[in-house]
């Protein structure tokens, strides 16, 4: 994802066709299987990511959706979210309880076997999230909406303060759990996991990701 910390201290587009019948997940893989990862873009490739799009990995009836501010450079060049090196969220995926192992950017199909999904704010990658306008994200909020509708996760997990108050018109909402839902789905708000959000460190990114996964667990 794009890379924009959080200003709160610590204490393609969106694709595919709604289904109204129960998913059957495929089972959770276990335990790690040797697979080759994406090479590491060059400076060209990087730079002629801009404002390209990536995938979301999302299927009907998650358990939670995790949603970024918008792809950043790296991920725009090899279609993996948060695959920039020093971007936390797959540590804090896993120090959190959601996977039994870390998953690595290359691996992110593997969500939906967890019940879990990724999708973005806004679907243009930036080399920084804060290139993004206001109407950008507000736009983004409104297509999200859709998207939860159309695909009914339990949970939506913005990962990223300042991208959900600029969104939602919410500029008092803190971390954690939301007062008001998003279509069928509750909401929570994560930390940005950016290597640039100095105010969590892996631990607390981990511990705010368990708590997460702990109200998951409550049905």
């Amino acid at each position: 994802m794009a890379e924009l910390p959080d200003r709160t201290p610590s204490p393609g587009r969106r694709s595919g066709t709604a289904q109204s019948s129960p998913t059957v997940r495929p089972a959770p893989p276990a335990p790690r299987r040797a697979r080759a990862g994406s090479p590491t873009p060059s400076r060209e490739e990087l730079a002629a990511a801009a404002d390209r799009t990536i995938p979301d990995v999302v299927a009907p009836g998650l358990d939670v959706l995790f949603v970024g501010i918008n792809p950043g450079l790296w991920s725009a060049a090899t279609g993996r979210h948060f695959a920039r090196p020093g971007n936390r969220f797959w540590p804090a995926l896993h120090r959190g309880g959601f996977t039994p192992y870390q998953l690595a950017p290359h691996e992110q199909d593997d969500l939906p076997g967890y019940g879990l999904g990724i999708t973005n704010m806004v679907a243009r990658a930036s080399a920084r999230a804060d290139e993004l306008t206001a109407a950008e994200l507000v736009a983004g909020a409104e297509i999200l909406t859709d998207t939860v509708e159309r695909y009914r996760p339990r949970w939506v997990a913005v990962v990223g303060v300042t991208a959900y108050r600029t969104g939602f018109g919410r500029p008092k909402a803190t971390y954690g759990p939301q007062p008001e839902t998003l279509g069928p789905a509750k909401l929570w708000v994560l930390p940005n996991p950016s290597g640039l959000n100095a105010h969590f460190t892996a631990e607390t990114l981990g511990a705010a990701f368990a708590e997460l996964r702990a109200a998951t667990a409550s049905r």
